[in-house]
């Protein structure tokens, strides 16, 4: 078993001693591979666009039997819902996602859209959601395949990390970032997956680079993943989708849930860039990470692997 299900569960209290970091998340039974996919950037109420990534999000989990949904942040636009009763909770998830293959496991974390809301509410949804997993606004999940193979999910608030947030709409100053990484160079320092990734909702590497690169997280976040081994890192907030290797991280960008499309410079050679709206497919083995990009009508954009 996981050293990370193995200890004892973790807390770090944010200011006013509010509860801000839950641990592990139990394994999900195990299986010879991982299908899963990712959307981010979404909660349209309903647009015509985010039905059709939905639609083609379902065809294409149903193809590869996926047991996951990640979604990567900015769940609600423009702002965060209000209550477990506000009405975005239909007209953006509940209504749109109604495919038979992704009445799975939504495992969900946090974007500055859902900022400007209840927070509170999002982590309350699960109480009544089958399918909406937000145990903390930190969290891990621990996947061990049949051969042995483990798989351990960081999912990190990269919100509260960016200074540009700091007295805005975007209400994160009440939260503890030494503490949030202090408890990542923690956890994924005892973890013992083979697979370690990580995902948050900012990019720490993008196709544009200079300003559109996260500083910020370049600075306090991509040396625990160097330091720690990490594989991957996926994330979503720019309205595109990316690929970019740098430094033995693969770094995916995948925020083409419904949200107006943002601008997107060419992919330098071996990397990828597409101003298009979409998701994206994954599975995970023993040996690799494949994982496909796909636009709303179904089209496969990109495909590519990261290999153990």
């Amino acid at each position: 078993m996981s050293n990370l299900l193995m200890s004892r569960r973790n807390v770090v209290l944010g200011a006013g001693g509010t509860l801000l970091l839950p641990c592990a998340v139990p394994a999900a039974p195990r299986a010879a591979s991982l299908p899963l996919v990712v959307l981010g950037d979404w909660g349209e109420r309903g647009s015509p666009i985010q039905r059709a990534v939905a639609d083609a999000m379902g065809r294409s989990a149903a193809a590869i039997g996926s047991r996951l949904v990640i979604s990567v942040g900015d769940n609600f636009y423009e702002d965060g819902v209000t209550s477990i009763a506000d009405s975005q909770w239909h007209s953006s998830f509940e209504a749109i996602y109604t495919a038979p293959s992704l009445q799975t496991r939504w495992d969900v974390i946090l974007g500055n859209h859902d900022y400007r809301g209840s927070v509170q509410a999002q982590l309350d949804y699960a109480r009544l959601s089958k399918r909406w997993t937000m145990p903390g606004r930190v969290f891990i999940r621990s996947e061990m395949l049949t051969d042995g193979t483990q798989i351990d999910f960081f999912y990190i608030d990269t919100s509260p990390m960016l200074s540009m947030y700091r007295g805005t709409k975007v209400r994160i100053d009440d939260q503890n970032v030494p503490a949030q990484l202090a408890w990542l160079d923690a956890v994924l320092g005892r973890s013992q997956a083979k697979w370690k990734i990580v995902v948050g909702h900012h990019p720490i590497h993008t196709s544009a680079g200079g300003k559109r690169d996260q500083a910020e997280l370049i600075q306090h976040v991509k040396p625990l993943l160097l330091r720690h081994g990490v594989q991957l890192y996926i994330n979503g907030h720019d309205h595109n989708l990316q690929k970019i290797s740098r430094d033995g991280i693969c770094f995916l960008t995948c925020g083409g849930g419904g949200a107006a499309l943002g601008k997107v410079k060419e992919a330098a050679p071996g990397q990828f860039a597409a101003k298009s709206h979409g998701f994206m497919t994954m599975e995970i083995s023993a040996g690799r990470i494949a994982y496909r990009f796909i636009d709303e009508a179904g089209t496969a954009l990109y495909a590519d692997q990261v290999t153990a």
